[in-house]
C-alpha cells in the first residue's frame, strides 16, 4: 500500500473501511470459566458469569422452623443434581424467615455429598432477566448441571420482562435446557401486586383472561414453597442454634428474656431477627461469629 493518497487502489480504500468497521465492533464478550468456582453471579452487561469465591450462607442446620420446606427443596434440588426429574421453584411468603438462605444451604449441603461433577449455582438479578436467554445459552452449552436463582423476584406495574421468563421457563420452541433448574424468593405468591391483578380484572374487556395472563407466571414453578410467621417457640430455637453454633456465653433465661425483648421492640419473629439479635449479642458480650 503506497503512502500517496493520489494513488490509493480500490482494494487499499475496502481494506481501510474494513479496519474501520472492526474497531467500531463491539468487544468479543469474556469467556466464562464454568471450572472456576461452584457458584456465579450472572453480569449482564459484559455477559459472562462472575465466580464467587466466598458465599454468603449458613449451614443447612441453622435454618430452623421450616423443616418440612427445607426437607422438600433439598430433595428436589438431589433429585436434579442426580440427572432426575425436578421441579422449578418457587418459595414465596414472610419476610426475614430464611427464603434466600435456605436455597444456598440446600446448593452446599447437596454439593457436601458430590465430590465430583458439584452443582453449579448461578444468580441472575431481578433487573436482568430480560437477558435471561442469553444466560441459557451460556448454560445449555456446559456439561454441568445448573440451579438458577433469582432472588426477591416480583414485578411491577407496566413491567413486561415476566413475559421472558415465562418463555424461558416453560413456554419457549427449546424450554428451559435440561441442565437447567430455576429456584426463584418472592414475598408475592404470583410474584405480581395484588392491586395490578385487580386492576387488570376491573379495566379489562375479558377480565378472567387478563388475569390468567398475570398468574400463569407463577405456573411455571411446579413447586411452591410457603413460608410463614414462625412461632415464639419457633424464634427462640432459631436463636438458640446460633447461639449455640458459635459458642456465646450467656445463661439460658437471661437469653431467653434479652431475646422477647428484641423480638418485641422489633414488632416481628423471624429468622432475620434472630440473626441481628444474636449479632447485637455477640458484639454486646465481645465475642466474634467466626466459622
Amino acid at each position: 500500500m503506497t503512502d500517496d493518497p493520489k494513488t490509493e487502489t480500490l482494494s487499499d480504500k475496502i481494506d481501510r473501511l474494513i479496519a474501520a468497521i472492526e474497531r467500531l465492533a463491539p468487544a468479543a464478550p469474556p469467556q466464562s470459566d464454568i471450572e472456576a468456582a461452584d457458584c456465579f453471579v450472572w453480569d449482564a452487561a459484559s455477559r459472562a458469569l462472575q465466580p464467587v469465591e466466598r458465599v454468603n450462607r449458613v449451614g443447612i442446620g441453622l435454618i430452623r422452623g421450616v423443616d418440612r420446606v427445607r426437607d422438600i427443596l433439598v430433595d428436589n434440588t438431589e433429585r436434579f443434581a442426580a440427572g432426575l426429574p425436578a421441579n422449578n421453584v418457587l418459595l414465596w411468603g414472610a419476610r426475614g424467615m430464611g427464603k434466600s438462605s435456605l436455597v444456598k444451604a440446600a446448593h452446599a449441603a447437596v454439593n457436601s455429598g458430590r465430590p465430583s461433577s458439584p452443582l453449579k449455582l448461578v444468580e441472575i438479578h431481578r433487573e436482568d432477566i430480560d437477558s435471561l436467554p442469553g444466560l441459557l445459552a451460556i448454560l445449555k452449552a456446559s456439561p454441568h448441571r445448573f440451579v438458577l436463582f433469582c432472588d426477591d423476584l416480583s414485578f411491577d406495574h407496566d413491567d413486561t420482562s415476566y413475559k421472558s421468563l415465562k418463555a424461558a421457563l416453560e413456554g419457549g420452541v427449546e424450554g428451559r435446557p435440561e441442565n437447567v433448574i430455576f429456584y426463584a424468593t418472592s414475598n408475592r405468591r404470583h410474584l405480581l401486586p395484588r392491586d395490578m391483578i385487580d386492576n387488570e380484572r376491573s379495566t379489562a374487556i375479558n377480565p378472567s383472561e387478563a388475569v390468567e395472563e398475570k398468574v400463569s407466571l407463577s405456573d411455571r414453578f411446579g413447586l411452591w414453597l410457603g413460608f410463614h410467621k414462625c412461632s415464639q417457640d419457633d424464634y427462640l430455637a432459631m436463636v438458640d442454634g446460633y447461639v449455640g453454633h458459635y459458642g456465646l456465653r450467656i445463661g439460658a433465661d437471661d437469653l431467653r428474656a434479652q431475646a422477647l425483648e428484641w423480638a418485641t421492640t422489633r414488632g416481628a419473629r423471624s429468622g432475620r431477627v434472630a440473626w441481628q439479635f444474636v449479632q447485637d449479642l455477640a458484639g454486646r458480650l465481645g465475642q466474634r461469629l467466626d466459622g
